[in-house]
């Protein structure tokens, strides 16, 4: 049985899968999960059994012995209970059969070809239940060839037992359309079984993408934040002693800094958060005038055909670039410069400082960052500057490219 929101017994479904199974409200491909699918299952297969009526009459007319009619009524309860067992079990199974699969459609045809052979044109209708079982057990590959086989039994024996009798229209027919159709039904079950595993597979890729969207927002977020506060703290903590008031100057900007990364990190949560150039650049001068770094941003206050979505792409990169710089370069002079060639915006961030470690990869920030990047379109590129510190590049494309869209920047 499937687990239920209410089932105490398992895990509750996540609310993407729970979507899921609301909006799909159909059987098909799907196995019984309690005792009343499996009759109403039972019942839909078990109606088509009234086509038997022939045999059932052959045997009530009292047209054999009695040991002939015990032998016949065991054999004929025999096929349909593993003519039911087969369409019951196989029709939603994909995977190759096992062996008990082909022993009952052996025994199946056996008994056809023994009964009609032995008993009359009455049992002929067995072929077209072979024929079903065959198309409902058996994968495409070999059931195109059992179904037209099963017909070619069925117009041999029954030119032998009926040749006068109307053969082609009430059972040679039936028996090709029944088979194949049922290959139809068993390829219908296979498509959904698939489509459901996709949609699945699309809401879990959707739920990992959303996860790492909130872990990048956060690491980014929190990463700059804290580094900012953490700056100010060590500047208040060496001010207090003798500068009481501008310690108190850095509190103030403490409680501002942690407020704003509150709000910030609710608005990642809910999906909200898409920071924007100027607002970064602002914040990069403060943080980098914290750290005892000079400053120079060159960031136009706009740039023509640059959307949201690079914008906010770019406005990531420099925090990142800005709180790598105040955590680990040691540097004395950081320059950030925004500009557009190429039909791209291309943000420019280099520091005098230590520079990258030989060997050393990118972080998870530079990570996100690359991740962020490429989802805008665009790219991102590290190495050591021309001071022998870090330098990073981030570019994204822009929408258009017209005239005049560079702009001198603002000198920070």
């Amino acid at each position: 049985m499937r687990p239920t929101v209410t089932d105490p017994a398992r895990e509750p479904w996540p609310p993407w899968r729970q979507k899921i199974e609301a909006a799909d409200d159909t059987g098909i491909g799907r196995p019984p999960e309690n005792r009343r699918q499996a009759l109403v299952k039972l019942a839909w297969i078990g109606i088509w059994l009234l086509y038997l009526g022939a045999p059932v009459s052959d045997l009530t007319g009292g047209n054999h012995s009695v040991p002939v009619t015990v032998l016949a009524t065991a054999g004929l309860t025999g096929f349909v209970a593993a003519y039911l067992a087969l369409v019951f079990f196989r029709t939603s199974e994909s995977e190759e059969p096992p062996r008990w699969v082909y022993g009952l459609l052996a025994g199946l045809t056996a008994l056809a070809v023994l009964l009609a052979a032995t008993l009359g044109e009455s049992w002929l209708v067995l072929f077209v239940y072979d024929a079903v079982a065959c198309g409902a057990a058996l994968p495409t590959r070999r059931s195109r060839w059992a179904v037209p086989g099963l017909t070619l039994a069925l117009v041999g024996i029954g030119s032998a037992v009926a040749p006068h009798g109307d053969l082609y229209p009430s059972l040679v027919i039936p028996t090709l359309l029944g088979g194949f159709a049922m290959v139809g039904v068993r390829q219908l079950i296979r498509t959904m079984r698939e489509l459901r595993t996709a949609r699945e597979t699309v809401a879990e890729l959707a739920a990992t993408e959303e996860r790492l969207r909130l872990a990048r927002d956060l690491h980014d977020l929190l990463g700059h934040s804290l580094s900012l506060i953490t700056l100010k703290s060590e500047l208040a903590g060496r001010m207090l002693p003798d500068r009481p008031q501008d310690a108190a100057a850095q509190v103030a900007d403490i409680e501002q800094v942690s407020r704003q990364a509150l709000v910030d990190v609710r608005e990642a949560v809910s999906g909200y958060r898409r920071p924007t150039l100027a607002a970064e650049a602002a914040t990069a001068r403060t943080a980098l005038s914290s750290a005892g770094i000079g400053a120079r941003v060159h960031v136009p206050d706009r740039v023509p055909g640059l959307g949201p979505d690079g914008e906010g792409a770019l406005a990531w990169a420099l925090r990142e670039a800005v709180t790598n710089a105040v955590r680990h370069s040691g540097a004395a002079q950081c320059v950030v410069a925004l500009t557009v060639t190429d039909a791209q915006a291309r943000l420019t961030v280099s520091d005098d400082g230590r520079g990258p470690e030989p060997g050393h990869g990118p972080g998870n920030g530079l990570t996100g960052l690359g991740e962020r990047l490429l989802l805008a379109g665009g790219s991102l590129t590290t190495g050591r500057s021309g001071d022998g510190g870090f330098v990073l590049t981030a570019a994204v494309p822009l929408s258009s490219a017209p005239v005049g869209a560079r702009r001198p920047g603002t000198a920070g």
